[in-house]
């Protein structure tokens, strides 16, 4: 499906893994203070198409359902979002991340992204709410979740291990419906 003039959003494929790779390598020092530090494998077609098996084993357990960002004139992925950490119950719950090429930042990729996955969450999996968080200094995804609905609920001290260090995340949510959970 097209969410933004020049960009499709798909369902990730193990065929996404060299796309993926040259992606990330053009992009290892831009988004370097948002990640953890990454082996070297990482960055290589082998090291891309080893995770997103797992991603897709993952899918396929129904814990994740995951996106890539690809541009409509070369197929060439340009970011991508998962929800992930899916859970059924009384939680009925699912984190988003997400991430664009620097050379797409700015252009409505991430909020028309964020948006459908919290369609899909409503509509197709029936979850109560998803949630995300950011860096504290992230303002440019914090504008991302708040057009998309969502609220800060809290901070969370030393939460992930991002570059080089643990770093505090502010922590957001949407609530997508007050219905029970499926049975």
């Amino acid at each position: 499906m097209i969410i933004v003039d020049g960009v499709e959003m798909r369902g990730v494929v193990l065929d996404d893994a060299a796309g993926l790779a040259e992606t990330f390598a053009r992009n290892r020092a831009f988004m370097a203070r948002f990640e953890p530090v990454r082996p070297e494998a990482f960055y290589t077609e082998a090291g891309q198409r080893e995770r997103l098996e797992g991603v897709l084993a993952e899918r396929d357990a129904g814990r994740i359902v995951p996106y890539v960002f690809v541009e409509t004139a070369t197929g060439a992925p340009v970011g991508a979002i998962n929800l992930g950490s899916i859970a059924y119950g009384p939680l009925c719950s699912g984190g988003v991340g997400y991430w664009v090429d620097r050379a797409w930042h700015g252009k409505g990729v991430a909020s028309a992204a964020v948006a459908q996955v919290c369609r899909v969450a409503r509509d197709e999996l029936g979850l109560h709410r998803v949630e995300a968080g950011t860096l504290v200094d992230n303002l440019a995804s914090q504008r991302v979740l708040a057009k998309a609905g969502f609220e800060q609920y809290g901070l969370a001290p030393r939460f992930l291990h991002i570059d080089g260090a643990w770093r505090d995340h502010r922590l957001f949510q949407r609530l997508l419906h007050d219905n029970p959970p499926p049975p």
